[in-house]
């Protein structure tokens, strides 16, 4: 699969489209189950709550690759992530309802840089705070 997005479609600004991604308790024992991260803390309330979180709290992987989807959803690529990297700010803390949690995630070309690249710096919110800080991420365009 190939990048939809031209070098030449971008300019440092753009910004590409937002998106809401909903995580429920079901959702993490399903990310546990496939990344074999069975930490307490995203699946078990009276534990988390033991070791002073406020709930179970997402895994910061899961956090971070959904993020990570306004880009490769904008490439039409995931490969043509070349790199990508985020720190770990706040936990999306996720209730046990029917509802669970919302990251909110925002994207724009922060930079041209050379080889037909691009950065692109990512913005993620949970229940009003930023969880993602320095969220970066290069992509290799056509």
């Amino acid at each position: 699969m190939a990048t939809t997005i031209t070098y030449a479609d971008v300019e440092v600004g753009t910004e590409l489209p937002a998106q809401t991604f909903s995580v429920t308790r079901a959702t993490l024992v399903q990310y546990a189950g496939a990344s074999g991260d069975f930490n307490p803390i995203h699946w078990n309330e009276k534990f988390a709550v033991e070791v002073g979180l406020p709930d179970v709290i997402a895994h910061g992987m899961f956090t971070m690759a959904e993020a990570i989807r306004v880009v490769t959803d904008w490439t039409g690529d995931p490969a043509a992530v070349v790199e990508y990297g985020v720190r770990f700010t706040k936990p999306v803390v996720v209730p046990n309802d029917d509802k669970g949690a919302e990251i909110a995630v925002s994207a724009k070309v922060a930079a041209k840089l050379d080889d037909n690249r691009v950065r692109i710096d990512l913005t993620a919110m949970s229940a009003g705070q930023k969880v993602l800080g320095m969220s970066r991420a290069v992509v290799q365009l056509a």
